[in-house]
């Protein structure tokens, strides 16, 4: 059993700053992704970042030179520092993790961390 455990998210005013994070644990081999969504009320989930490696981070155009993630392989951990956070940012942030185990390959989620911003 693999899972995604998220941490960080809260109530933070427009132009503050949060870092998610996003940990996985259980039995795995190695993992090939991981990345963040996020779903606002109402709204379809949409992919927010991904980095297939280090060298290679891709953002979706709303937060394009906002939010920056990251990866720590020895920690199997990804992060989300989301800086000048705007009140359209307001979602619920879902890691993201696809996961080679002994049967094949494994895709997993997070259990989402709330992200609030508001004055």
């Amino acid at each position: 059993q693999v899972q995604l455990v998220e941490s960080g998210g809260g109530l933070v005013q427009p132009g503050g700053s949060l870092r998610l994070s996003c940990g996985a644990s259980g039995s795995f081999i190695s993992i090939n992704t991981m990345d963040w969504y996020r779903q606002a009320p109402g709204k379809q989930r949409e992919l927010v970042a991904w980095a297939i490696s280090a060298s290679s981070p891709n953002y979706a155009d709303s937060v394009k030179g906002r939010f920056t993630i990251s990866r720590d392989n020895a920690k199997n951990t990804v992060y989300l520092q989301m800086n000048s956070l705007k009140p359209e940012d307001t979602a619920v942030y879902y890691c993201h993790a696809v996961v080679r185990v002994p049967t094949g390959w494994s895709t997993i989620w997070g259990q989402g961390t709330q992200v609030t911003v508001s004055s």
